[in-house]
Formats: structure tokens, C-alpha cells, sequence
């Protein structure tokens, strides 16, 4: 069953906003990378990687309900250089956020307007922001402990780096 062009527009929008939070991310990581924390500046990169996912996975459902995606003006969040850890993790929690808050306006108006074929994507996407904020706000509760201890960002520098690094296609 095809989406309503409000739908339609409204996924479009959806799709437009994870490719921001991708630019966003690998705006995050050149500050990272910028302060030698090559760890941080990988894991960054991972989820901006991660959200190009998230774009294809509701381009894909578009697509398939036969409606036709677009991608709208591409603009990261704003980033001052020289941002603390803190600083680039608190910015990276207020755009998994805002993703959040857009995924749950789309499932209302989603469900708004009768279309349960959206429901698996959209209860995959929430349950999906839910561990991207915990994991978010895990990091910065670290940070936050660890203080200007500089051998604590390093060691969660490490630690960060060694996400693993395969494929994120889901």
C-alpha cells in the first residue's frame, strides 16, 4: 500500500535528518581527531556510518510502499572547534534526540493515519533511539566521572576505539 504524500513527504524529512546526524557525527569526529583522541574520532565515525544506515532503511521502506524518497538540504548541527569530550558527547546526545523526537511525530502521524504497514520500521527505529541515547548518555555519565583527568580520556579514548569495526548493514 503506497504512503499519503504527507507520509511520503514526512519519511523524506526523516531521511533528510539522518543524513544530517551522519554529517553531524563526522563533524564530531574532526574535533576529535583534531585533539589526537583517534579512539573517539573512530567510534564518531561509526555512527555517522551508522546513520547513513538508518537513511537507507526508510529510503528502502519508502521505495517499497512504491513512493519515490528524496533527501532535502543537508545542514550538520552547528560545532565550534575546539569542543571538550564532554562538549562533543553532549553535542552528539541532543541530535540522537532531536532524531528521537522526529521518529516519534512520524509514528504519530503514522498511526494518525491507519498505516500499520510503517509500525515494524517505526518500533525498530524507536527501540533503535533508545540504546543510541543510553549508550550517549553512558558516555558523557564516564566523562563527566573521569573530569580534566587526562589519563582517563585517554583511557576511554582506547576504549572507544576498539568498537568493532564491521559492516553496519543491519
Amino acid at each position: 500500500m503506497k504512503l499519503s504524500n504527507d507520509l511520503e513527504k514526512k519519511f523524506s524529512e526523516q531521511i533528510t535528518l539522518e543524513f544530517t546526524a551522519e554529517a553531524t557525527y563526522r563533524q564530531l569526529a574532526i574535533e576529535a581527531d583534531a585533539q589526537s583522541l583517534v579512539g573517539i574520532a573512530s567510534w564518531l565515525r561509526h555512527q555517522a556510518d551508522e546513520e547513513v544506515v538508518h537513511a537507507n532503511k526508510f529510503i528502502d521502506h519508502v521505495v517499497d510502499r512504491g513512493n519515490h524518497a528524496s533527501i532535502g538540504t543537508i545542514v550538520p548541527a552547528a560545532v565550534k572547534p575546539g569542543l571538550t569530550v564532554l562538549e562533543i558527547f553532549q553535542a552528539a546526545l541532543a541530535h540522537e534526540e532531536k532524531v528521537s523526537e522526529s521518529i516519534r511525530e512520524l509514528y504519530r502521524s503514522a498511526e494518525k493515519e491507519g498505516d500499520f504497514d510503517s509500525r515494524p520500521l517505526l518500533n525498530w527505529f524507536v527501540d533503535e533511539q533508545i540504546e543510541e541515547e543510553a549508550t550517549v548518555s553512558e558516555i558523557i555519565d564516564r566523562v563527566e566521572l573521569i573530569g580534566a583527568d587526562g589519563s582517563g580520556i585517554l583511557r576511554l579514548d582506547n576504549e572507544l576505539g576498539k568498537r568493532p569495526t564491521e559492516t553496519t548493514e543491519d
